[in-house]
């Protein structure tokens, strides 16, 4: 797998996680403590750590698009 594929899938699976943060059902969810209330800070730190991967990724990506530019 290329690194923009792995930053393509780390995006979609951040979109998809991130439509389930904000799912009324799950805002519900939480909001009637039918889950553990700590279930939306772990989805936050999901969220966060999957960007700071996919920041990792894209320096990565960047830096390749750059050197086949110049080429």
């Amino acid at each position: 797998m290329l690194p923009i594929e792995i930053l393509q899938e780390f995006n979609s699976c951040y979109l998809k996680i991130q439509a389930i943060a904000q799912n009324e059902n799950w805002l519900l969810l939480i909001a009637d403590k039918r889950i553990d209330p700590e279930a939306a800070t772990h989805l936050g730190d999901v969220l966060h750590y999957l960007s700071e991967a996919m920041g990792c990724v894209e320096e990565i990506v960047e830096i390749k698009f750059n050197q086949e530019s110049k080429s």
